[in-house]
């Protein structure tokens, strides 16, 4: 971290809060014998694309788990900030899985919404800010959500930017599949200005 930050280089941890692996041996799932302890019990604690386990944010103890692993990071080791992997997921009961959102607010807002993980991810950006109000906090969430990048103060979740997930998507699939004469600029445009008025964006290559 340190040899990075010689050279000018920021260090972004790719934060997994999401979900955490089935595995008894090296993980935590059946810690104390039950499934319940840091996920929801039975089936609504299984996440069936990604074969693992669901945090259950209404807990204090999976708050006080997930915010101290936040913390370690930014104070043990400086990093500069956190990329928080499957946003989208935590967002929704559903997981956002086979739901196609168009940007209208009722898509977002409804009983879908997990209101514990959105509480969670708030309290948590907070915390981040308040250890280094410099920190990089960038969510993985192809949804669209609102407010995602606003400041609680203003009712949002505190995110700086959104991972802009459909451009590097784009381009590999041009770059792999699609003649340069058969590239549709107009297209290409619309890709690259999809986002939320005045929301920062990041992507990589």
């Amino acid at each position: 971290m340190d040899a990075a930050h010689g050279m000018g280089i920021k260090v972004i941890i790719d934060l997994v809060h999401s979900h955490a692996a089935k595995n008894v041996l090296e993980g935590i799932n059946m810690w104390d014998g039950t499934d319940y302890q840091y996920f929801h019990g039975g089936e609504k604690g299984n996440h069936p694309l990604w074969d693992s386990r669901v945090f259950d944010y209404s807990k204090y103890e999976v708050l006080r788990f997930l915010l101290s692993n936040i913390r370690f990071w930014l104070e043990e080791y400086r990093c500069d900030g956190y990329r928080f992997d499957g946003v989208t997921s935590m967002l929704y009961h559903h997981h956002g899985a086979s739901v196609s959102f168009t940007g209208n607010c009722h898509e977002y807002f409804n009983d879908s919404l997990n209101i514990d993980a959105l509480a969670y991810l708030s309290i948590a950006n907070d915390l981040a800010k308040k250890i280094d109000p410099n920190v990089i906090l960038i969510a993985e969430d192809v949804s669209g959500f609102p407010g995602l990048c606003r400041p609680s103060s203003e009712g949002g979740i505190g995110f700086g930017f959104r991972m802009a997930m459909a451009t590097p998507d784009m381009w590999i699939k041009l770059l792999k599949e699609v003649k340069d004469e058969d590239w549709k600029v107009g297209e290409i445009a619309y890709k690259l200005t999809n986002s939320r008025h005045g929301e920062p964006c990041i992507s990589y290559a």
